[in-house]
């Protein structure tokens, strides 16, 4: 039996009409602030669905495109502006930055106020999600767990296994199924036995940037399976961090690549401005 496909588009637009319908009752115009720093051809198309989606919305849409070679100072200067800003509501830097900005880019995120970090990725939003308090919380890991809960909503006592550990997502996609009540196991590059670990978990996760890593056999039977890695073959298509054409024949469900969890971290980002302009 085939696993039923999660349509990560399909419920992309149904979060995206729910937050227009929002939008149009709040009395006052959401404002998202994307900095784009360089012109790396994959960012550029990411930053403009993202503006594309943020004005269909019906927010207002903030763009700001600096030159490869700003210096730190330069990006400071605009984050400093956003953050005074009353208009704007959502501030995003696009990662990652020039090779030159390595070093400092952790700083760089960490100097957008936390009412505005819509990405989830500063101290303070962190530190609330690991206490279980109310905060913005990084876009895919939350996609993720609405594309689970699409399947099922009662995840109480199910094992789940998270394989990567990042900051961005492997952490806090361990904290959110933690507050659903998981049993939650994080792999990763060290972790023995990762086939059979995997093959214990109600809810695979994989987010490790590695195409096909993930075998049909290393799936549960019935197991909902969520694959966030995008890899690109020498052939040029697109494929995930789960070998989907072995893995879908055992999964009870699982999103494919693309139009699984991708739609769904845009979609995200537009709940977090809305809820950042409501102030909570």
């Amino acid at each position: 039996m085939s696993a039923q496909i999660i349509d990560g588009k399909a419920i992309a637009a149904g979060l995206r009409d729910d937050i227009k319908n929002e939008v149009d009752g709040l009395g006052k115009k959401p404002g998202l602030a994307v900095i784009l720093v360089g012109d790396d051809p994959a960012s550029q198309v990411y930053v403009g669905s993202k503006v594309k989606m943020t004005v269909a919305v019906g927010m207002e849409s903030f763009e700001h495109r600096l030159p490869a070679d700003s210096t730190e100072k330069d990006i400071r200067h605009v984050i400093k502006n956003l953050n005074s800003n009353p208009d704007v509501h959502g501030i995003l830097l696009q990662l990652p930055l020039p090779p030159h900005l390595a070093e400092v880019q952790e700083d760089l995120v960490q100097s957008i106020a936390p009412e505005k970090d819509v990405d989830g990725l500063t101290v303070t939003n962190a530190g609330k999600l690991f206490l279980g308090l109310e905060g913005l919380v990084p876009c895919t890991p939350q996609g993720s767990m609405l594309l689970i809960k699409s399947v099922e909503e009662n995840l109480s006592g199910k094992h789940a296994v998270v394989i990567g550990r990042s900051n961005l997502f492997g952490k806090p996609m361990a904290q959110l199924l933690l507050q659903e009540n998981c049993t939650v196991t994080t792999a990763h590059s060290r972790t023995q036995n990762i086939e059979e670990l995997c093959r214990s978990a109600d809810i695979l996760v994989a987010a490790v940037g590695r195409p096909k890593m993930v075998k049909g056999d290393w799936v549960k039977p019935g197991a909902i399976v969520i694959d966030v890695g995008i890899n690109r073959m020498d052939n040029g298509k697109l494929c995930g961090d789960v070998d989907y054409d072995g893995a879908e024949k055992i999964a009870g469900a699982i999103t494919p690549v693309p139009g699984g969890v991708g739609p769904m971290t845009i979609a995200c980002l537009l709940k977090n401005t809305l809820k950042a302009a409501k102030g909570r």
